[in-house]
């Protein structure tokens, strides 16, 4: 029943409830106060252990995850490669310095039977004859070559011509082209002096490169040059000698040279018996 309130202020149905519905909501609003009151306190209650953020972050997403594992699989192959290159040092170190037991054991042995065919050899009288015969041999056969000790001046092409093919086969021929206002030119010369005097079954020539009929860019830049000849045949050619030499060098650096490319013979290789029966033919001539 509307009260007098009610029909003054008009009258509000929706406050109408029934004893049940009342019930029910006092329930319901107990229910909703516990949990709002639940909810109040978890909205209240203060979050611990979390402070103010002071580092880096990556991305732990699909994309961190790929980027991370090509970083781990190149440090992984880096990692290989410089493992592989310390293990290839240590085998070619070791390839070259690392000799086994048995290796020095066939070297000593190797030693030792030389050290016995020497002693063998001086005191076998026949095996010295022997040796003394064939040294006869090779003695000749040096001496059949003519002696020259001296450096050939050319003075034209048809000089140069009878120098190379009219000698003996068996001689070497060293021809010097050179240039009178070039440098080197000079030192080439006296060291060819000296060269001739020690190895006088050689043939040393020189030669204008005017007379050889050469062209202005090698009388410029080709010399000194050096052509050797055996047989008639060109068996070495080498041109601006300066540039391996230098402007001034010695007969020891030539020799050396020329010896390192076949041209001389190693004379720390000729056995004394043809150096002495040299020595002789040149005090007996």
């Amino acid at each position: 029943m509307a009260t007098l309130d009610d029909k003054l202020l008009g009258e509000k149905t929706h406050y109408y409830c029934s004893s049940s519905e009342d019930e029910d909501d006092n329930s319901n609003g107990s229910d909703e106060n516990q949990a709002g009151g639940k909810m109040v306190k978890s909205e209240a209650r203060p979050s611990q252990g979390v402070g103010p953020w002071e580092g880096s972050s990556t991305n732990t997403g699909p994309k961190g995850v790929i980027k991370d594992w090509q970083r781990f699989k190149q440090l992984e192959a880096e990692s290989a490669a410089e493992k592989e290159k310390e293990r290839l040092a240590l085998f070619k170190k070791l390839s070259l310095t690392c000799r086994s037991h048995q290796d020095e054991e066939k070297e000593k042995q190797q030693q030792k039977e030389a050290e016995e065919e020497d002693e063998l050899f001086a005191e076998d009288p026949f095996l010295q004859q022997y040796m003394q015969q064939r040294m006869s041999e090779m003695l000749a056969h040096n001496t059949s070559l003519p002696n020259f000790g001296k450096v050939i001046p050319v003075n034209d092409s048809i000089q140069l011509l009878t120098e190379i093919e009219e000698e003996h086969k068996g001689v070497t021929v060293i021809i010097h082209v050179f240039e009178e206002d070039v440098e080197g030119c000079e030192a080439m010369n006296g060291c060819l002096v000296c060269l001739s005097q020690q190895y006088t079954r050689v043939k040393f020539c020189k030669v204008s490169s005017r007379v050889a009929g050469m062209s202005e860019r090698f009388q410029i830049s080709g010399v000194p040059a050096l052509l050797v000849y055996k047989a008639g045949q060109l068996v070495g050619n080498f041109v601006r000698m300066t540039d391996e030499f230098g402007d001034d060098f010695f007969a020891s650096d030539v020799e050396n040279f020329l010896v390192q490319h076949g041209l001389l013979p190693d004379q720390s290789c000729v056995p004394p018996i043809i150096r002495n029966g040299d020595d002789d033919d040149d005090d007996s001539e």
